[in-house]
């Protein structure tokens, strides 16, 4: 009598691992999509572009719109690849922007903060300008050029949080989401 034996192609392991992989990768794309940085050197600084492509959402425009202060804190975290080692953080800048809406009058005021010193105050009635005041960032002068070190290959991190937070305020897996680019640096 013969037996035969027949082996699955994938093993329970392997279709797991495989599972989370595609998760992982799709959670990673997620948050790739949602905020979008575009690095950039110029002269003696690096210019930081970025975008929250889905940080405005409607429950965001119903708490705004409430009277009740909301706040987005960027952390952009400058890094160095070590390679087989924890990458190394070179530099930060925090960037804190809080609106707050005033019923009577109808207006909106925006309040934006770098490093702990007031940037900007803006007081709008147009809530498409809240919008983009919020969760839009043109060539920030961020950094320093002089803390690189030449023909290195660095990268941004970013991370955006929002307050209030109701646990899935704006992104379904906690309150927060990041992105990074990578740049080389050339002198």
């Amino acid at each position: 009598m013969r037996h035969t034996v027949r082996t699955a192609p994938f093993s329970l392991k392997q279709a797991l691992a495989c599972a989370l992989a595609l998760a992982s990768l799709t959670v990673t794309l997620g948050a790739a999509e949602g905020l979008r940085i575009v690095p950039l050197v110029r002269d003696d600084r690096v210019l930081v572009t970025f975008e929250l492509a889905d940080g405005f959402t409607d429950e965001v425009r119903a708490a705004v719109r409430s009277g009740l202060k909301t706040t987005f804190t960027y952390v952009v975290d400058l890094r160095l690849e070590v390679p087989a080692w924890v990458d190394r953080t070179i530099a930060t800048a925090v960037i804190t922007n809080s609106v707050e809406y005033d019923n009577l009058t109808r207006l909106h005021s925006v309040v934006r903060v770098l490093d702990g010193k007031v940037e900007s105050t803006e007081i709008t009635d147009d809530e498409a300008m809240v919008r983009q005041l919020m969760t839009s960032f043109q060539r920030l002068p961020l950094f320093r050029t002089s803390i690189l070190v030449p023909n290195r290959e660095y990268y941004v991190r970013i991370g955006a949080t929002a307050r209030p937070s109701n646990g899935a305020f704006l992104w379904p897996w906690g309150s927060g989401t990041s992105g990074q680019a990578k740049f080389t640096f050339i002198r």
